[in-house]
């Protein structure tokens, strides 16, 4: 399971949303801007990190958008996702 927490307008998390979505990976979203208890709940989850996206895969918490990139390119992604064997 994958889950992102974004807000309105904010272009790092469509990006996210887009990279995940075109690997064939959907998220379930929690708008921070609309949920008072969401916000609430990342800063809890992620350290205190304010800033979105926070991305969490299998409750492990991934970070941003840059973090997600990171991990998919040192391929801690795929093993996350159950893709395939840690580089």
């Amino acid at each position: 399971m994958i889950e992102i927490y974004t807000k309105a307008q904010c272009p790092y998390c469509e990006l996210a949303k887009r990279f995940l979505k075109e690997r064939g990976r959907s998220a379930i979203e929690y708008r921070v801007d609309l949920d008072p208890a969401r916000l609430s709940e990342m800063l809890e989850r992620s350290g205190g990190r304010r800033t979105v996206p926070q991305i969490f895969i299998r409750g492990e918490h991934i970070g941003g958008y840059d973090d997600l990139l990171a991990c998919h390119g040192s391929g801690r992604l795929a093993v996350l996702l159950g893709e395939g064997d840690e580089r």
